[in-house]
């Protein structure tokens, strides 16, 4: 069975980048364009990884995070912030709201294949 990966991204052109790279290496993948119809994805599709980006309408990747992150149904869904926002204030505030991964864009299609695979792994041992 095909691991199910989110994508939370108001850019259109990265939303499709990333979908074909990821089925291309053989995940199912659901979208969302804002903060709001991401949180509403993740509870209903409940996703093995998201992948969300930090400026997002509606609602930030942060608050995003943060909200799944405390909800013990989501404690340890691996979440990547996927970003353009480099500053180190940046980053420790995604580590602090719970990613597992802050990344910054451009990124390097097969460094996160990889790191989504490492997650994927880790998620599957017994705890």
């Amino acid at each position: 069975m095909k691991k199910k990966i989110l994508i939370i991204e108001d850019y259109a052109h990265i939303v499709e980048v990333l979908r074909v790279r990821l089925e291309n290496a053989g995940f199912e993948i659901i979208t969302a364009l804002d903060g709001q119809e991401g949180l509403q994805r993740a509870r209903e599709d409940n996703p093995d990884l998201i992948i969300l980006d930090v400026m997002l309408p509606k609602m930030n990747g942060y608050k995003l995070c943060r909200l799944l992150k405390f909800d013990k149904k989501y404690q340890k869904t691996p979440i990547f912030m996927l970003t353009s926002r480099r500053k180190n204030s940046d980053r420790e505030l995604g580590k602090k709201t719970g990613a597992d991964e802050y990344i910054t864009k451009p990124y390097e299609p097969k460094e996160l294949v990889g790191l989504i695979n490492h997650y994927l792994k880790l998620s599957e041992l017994p705890a």
